[in-house]
């Protein structure tokens, strides 16, 4: 990415191989000490909204702290910043959330990062099934902007498996799949509470969903498509072919005529609710089809999205509602966590389906003709959503929402900064328009209305290219003339106009692969080896906590070793490997509040040679001192050793010091 004074504009110049915005000061702005790895990774965004800017910055910093170093494996994407009960050990994650993952990741320039956690979802044992998915689709999406054909197609097999299992949920007598809500990630909602007779709504409720069956038909699709990527032309065939049976069966079965909406049929049958009736109300649920584009463009199926723009039925004041206030339990509160209530889904407005409702209305507005929702529609809804980004006027996304009062319902402590959604995909895709594609013609399809003066999104890597789209609604902005415009490797292109939606064509892509180094300080199990010892370990498990392969800043939720209590002007943190390794690079990523933690005035890496301790020689720091917030790095000459230990020294003694994550290399 284009850095330092390269940022600006200079006006009487060609722009044409010049950067648009500032993105040193941006990244200063809102990373601070953090922002070398934000240069390195992601397009940065400049908008009229200064709210939509400021939160879009603020989920890159969400969507980092979830990244997870896994060692040999590589990365996979967390839901929660804490470990919860139902998450998949060892790597605390959920399969549910996989989908808005991917889409959201796929923008970071380095493709390890979902790589790796599409490697872990489908060779490495990671799509456990614990909840329905949309996996295959959003590999395929990652694709579709990354460009390397070479390590999707490396997914078909296991593809094909995982979609396979879900036969156990499979009608073959309605060519439906089947769901509790529960394992839909929808627990509450009006088919499980009905199911009760009101009484409970957790377990439950099996039926015919919208959702688990577009997830599917969304799977099959992509499927089909890599199959044909990698030249099979017959899986291709086949997958395509369970598609539109999925598709067809959907529209015919899941279609209710008389609430103009796709909703769920019962497939348990007791006293309370019968086989194959369907539910009494609507769901946002009922949009999920639009999120793959699969009802056909007709005026009976546009029809139901007036049912979202109506403040009577799924549009609240403080945001979307998962079930309209006719229902006769919306937003009944049944489950608690001691005195906190817990996550429902009958009415509270939730990130989840709020992204797959914007999903579905920007694919609404892009490849359907119909005059119920306009661009308005979505700039508007997309601000409601960015408001819910803040906490007492902090930027801190929870679970979920009251869309009456606009307060949050959960709010426990794993609640803070939870990545169960999307924002920035919907801000690059929708907003802004890139459209990803196969080919080498980008279309560009801005949602915006009068509302947006200008925005600027700057260094996309498509396809192997760089990108950066612009638009000005008057031309005094940025200079470059009224509307949009385009660059492509830092070079303005010809934009073609066609029936309103923006053209360019891209240059055939350029994949180079990368090999990642695996972290020799990595123990995820919290035994055995590479076993962490400390000068001072007032916190239990914390010891462990620096070598988890998580790393964030973030002060609500801790996840660091400390010399907390300690009274010493030095203190030690160390690594037993329990066997020889050859180093030459230490990561530590300091943790520093400014009230109890402060980084250290400097440090000292030793190695143990196999009787005392000594120092690495020729050590290049990067920064030269300690710095807070962000990772440090420090190279020197390789050594073969067993341990290896950092002596920190304490800058002011009224402070401690807080590592939140250590990598060796």
């Amino acid at each position: 990415m284009l850095a330092g004074f390269l940022g600006f504009v200079f006006y009487g110049c060609s722009p044409s191989d010049m950067a648009i915005i500032d993105t040193d000061k941006l990244a200063s702005q809102y990373f601070e000490e953090d922002a070398p790895w934000y240069l390195e990774n992601i397009p940065f965004f400049e908008c009229s909204d200064e709210q939509i800017q400021e939160v879009y910055y603020y989920r890159w910093k969400l969507y980092k702290a979830h990244i997870r170093n896994v060692g040999e494996k590589g990365y996979v994407i967390t839901e929660f910043l804490d470990n919860v009960s139902w998450d998949l050990d060892p790597y605390s994650s959920l399969n549910d959330a996989t989908g808005f993952h991917l889409y959201e990741g796929r923008w970071l320039s380095n493709r390890q990062y979902v790589n790796g956690y599409i490697r872990y979802m489908y060779k490495n044992g990671g799509n456990d099934r614990h909840f329905s998915e949309g996996i295959a689709d959003a590999a395929y999406a990652c694709y579709l902007v990354n460009a390397d054909a070479g390590f999707i197609t490396g997914q078909l097999d296991s593809m094909q498996t995982i979609y396979n299992r879900w036969n156990d949920h499979y009608d073959a007598t309605r060519s439906l799949y089947f769901i509790e809500p529960l394992l839909d990630a929808t627990e509450y909602t009006i088919s499980s509470i009905d199911a009760t007779g009101g009484k409970d709504g957790f377990w439950g409720g099996h039926s015919f969903r919208p959702t688990i069956n577009s997830y599917m038909y969304g799977n099959a699709l992509a499927i089909s498509k890599i199959a044909l990527l990698k030249g099979d032309s017959a899986t291709s065939r086949i997958y395509q072919e369970k598609a539109a049976s999925i598709k067809a069966n959907l529209q015919q079965s899941l279609w209710n005529d008389s609430l103009i909406h796709f909703t769920d049929r019962y497939k348990v049958s007791n006293e309370f609710v019968h086989y194959w009736d369907f539910i009494r109300g609507r769901e946002l649920a009922g949009y999920v089809p639009w999120c793959y584009s699969l009802p056909d463009n007709t005026l009976k199926f546009n029809s139901a999205w007036s049912h979202l723009l109506d403040t009577a039925q799924l549009m609240g004041r403080y945001g979307l509602r998962t079930v309209e206030p006719s229902y006769p339990y919306y937003m009944k509160q049944y489950r608690y966590e001691g005195n906190h209530p817990e996550c429902q889904w009958n009415g509270p407005s939730w990130p989840f389906q709020t992204t797959q409702a914007l999903l579905a209305m920007a694919n609404l507005l892009h490849d359907y003709t119909q005059k119920l929702v306009t661009p308005s529609d979505y700039v508007c809804l997309l601000r409601k959503y960015t408001h819910q980004h803040y906490l007492n006027g902090k930027l801190n996304l929870q679970e979920d929402y009251d869309p009456d009062s606009g307060r949050p319902i959960v709010g426990l402590v794993r609640s803070h900064h939870y990545n169960h959604s999307e924002y920035n995909n919907l801000i690059i895709t929708g907003l802004c328009g890139i459209r990803p594609s196969e080919g080498n013609v980008l279309v560009i399809n801005p949602l915006i209305d009068e509302s947006i003066q200008y925005f600027c999104l700057q260094d996309v890597d498509y396809h192997g290219q760089t990108v950066t789209v612009v638009y000005d609604k008057d031309g005094s902005r940025y200079h470059l003339g009224k509307g949009i415009t385009v660059f492509i490797n830092h070079k303005k292109t010809l934009v073609k106009n066609n029936q309103g939606k923006y053209e360019v064509e891209i240059a055939p892509s350029v994949v180079t692969q990368t090999v990642p180094a695996v972290n020799f300080a990595l123990n995820i199990a919290r035994k055995g080896y590479p076993m962490p010892s400390a000068s001072v370990n007032a916190i239990p498990d914390s010891l462990y906590q620096a070598i988890d392969g998580r790393c964030w800043y973030f002060p609500e939720i801790r996840n660091r070793w400390s010399s907390y209590g300690s009274s010493s002007s030095v203190d030690w943190y160390a690594l037993d490997f329990g066997t020889i390794h050859t180093v030459s690079s230490v990561f530590m990523g300091f943790y520093a509040d400014n009230l109890l933690y402060k980084q250290p005035g400097n440090y000292q890496i030793e190695y143990w040679n196999g009787s005392k301790w000594l120092p690495v020689n020729h050590e290049v720091r990067t920064p030269v001192l300690p710095v807070k917030n962000t990772m440090n790095r420090a190279n020197f000459d390789q050594v073969a050793t067993s341990r290896i230990r950092i002596k920190f020294s304490r800058e002011h003694m009224k402070y401690f010091i807080a590592l939140s994550e250590l990598e060796v290399y």
